[in-house]
């Protein structure tokens, strides 16, 4: 067994069987079944946009694990080296969260239930009745080959940085040195470079392409602040989870106080970005452009549109200005819960409004679904988490982690 000067196992793994396997199979197996039942009983164009809703979450969760990665090495950061496995598991995930989210772009574009807004017969062609001189005008952008080129490509060139930052560091626990440590410091400054730049372009196409007719300069910001939040509230619940099953003696409460306060202070960028594209879109009174607010203020949406605001902003400023309370487990694990609930709600008004016509609700097919997905990511992230260490055993900061105090 090796330790260092505190006697901590740093060769520990993550068993991953019993409760959290069985689980995580039920959870799928519910997903599966809710599937079935939309398909059936709720129509294929609401099944399509839940199924669009829960793969782009699971994809905006992994990219963020890849993402804080990145952070880390970039900004060379001592107080996170310790804590670094569970989004490099994240990370390790991301290829097969995009391979499904565009297994379901192809599905759904193919099939006319979720990008006919701009793909249909004769939307591009003077002389159908369906032409549409608005979406005419886009086609240049909007077309079919260029919105699976920019998928495939996008989304493959995360999942290489993804895959290259997790093996760096695994590498670095069998060859020791900095060799490992400074690759990842260089191909995390090229991600951070091309997410930067290109993720905006990813989501116009995944998602604000959903009502081609409206467009947001800022709806990139406005959905890379939710994936943010969403990735750090799925990382910090799953180290509380990890540390109450006896894992990860390393991490204490000064850790998840950073969490926390990254948490808080994102929070609070998620909703200057929704209130900004919001108070533009409502001040300009431009009706290509209120129609989209309009839409979310229709009876089945106009509730959620504000518990939206309340779940993801308000509840969270103030349970989390509270020193005490950001460093209590069971309450920062509570907050994480609501807000990646929260910005499922925040994605459902993202995608809903727009795609689904008819046969407009809530119900079983968007919980089930939801739990199917969440099943799905606990298996992937802890299968992958239980094959290496916890701990990163030469990564050269790991010390300067584990005196973190705040």
């Amino acid at each position: 067994m090796e330790t260092n000067q505190h006697s901590y196992n740093f060769s520990e793994q993550f068993d991953f069987s019993g409760k959290p396997k069985t689980w995580s199979l039920i959870a799928i197996l519910i997903g599966v079944i809710a599937i079935v039942y939309g398909f059936v009983f709720n129509g294929s164009e609401r099944t399509f946009a839940n199924l669009l809703l829960m793969s782009y979450y699971l994809a905006c969760v992994c990219a963020a694990g890849t993402c804080f990665l990145a952070i880390q090495y970039v900004t060379q950061s001592g107080w996170s080296a310790g804590m670094i496995r569970v989004p490099q598991a994240f990370s390790s995930v991301l290829p097969i969260a995009s391979l499904i989210l565009l297994g379901i772009c192809v599905a759904g574009l193919f099939s006319h239930n979720l990008y006919h807004h701009w793909y249909g017969e004769g939307l591009v062609d003077p002389e159908s009745p369906n032409f549409d001189p608005l979406i005419s005008g886009k086609s240049g952008y909007l077309n079919a080959p260029g919105f699976l080129l920019r998928e495939v490509v996008l989304m493959g060139a995360y999942s290489f940085f993804a895959v290259m930052l997790a093996k760096f560091s695994y590498n670095e626990d069998l060859e020791g040195g900095m060799n490992s440590y400074k690759k990842s410091f260089k191909y995390s400054t090229f991600f951070l470079v091309i997410f930067g730049f290109t993720s905006p372009l990813w989501i116009f196409d995944t998602i604000m392409s959903l009502e081609a007719h409206w467009f947001s300069t800022m709806f990139g910001w406005y959905n890379f602040a939710a994936l943010w939040v969403s990735g750090l509230c799925a990382i910090t619940l799953t180290i509380i989870l990890l540390k109450k099953a006896g894992y990860m003696s390393w991490i204490n409460e000064n850790h998840l106080h950073d969490m926390g306060k990254l948490i808080y202070g994102f929070s609070i960028f998620w909703c200057y970005v929704w209130f900004a594209q919001f108070m533009l879109i409502w001040y300009a009174n431009m009706p290509e452009e209120t129609v989209y607010f309009y839409k979310r203020w229709e009876p089945e949406y106009k509730p959620w549109f504000w518990l939206n605001i309340i779940i993801n902003f308000v509840a969270p400023i103030l349970i989390l200005v509270n020193r005490s309370w950001v460093r209590n487990p069971k309450v920062l694990a509570g907050v994480c819960i609501m807000l990646l609930l929260g910005h499922w709600l925040d994605y459902y008004l993202m995608i809903m409004p727009g795609t689904v016509e008819e046969n407009r609700g809530f119900g079983l097919t968007e919980i089930g679904m939801a739990v199917g997905f969440a099943g799905l990511f606990a298996f992937l992230m802890l299968n992958r988490l239980s094959k290496h260490s916890l701990a990163p055993q030469n990564h050269p900061f790991i010390e300067e982690s584990l005196h973190h105090q705040i």
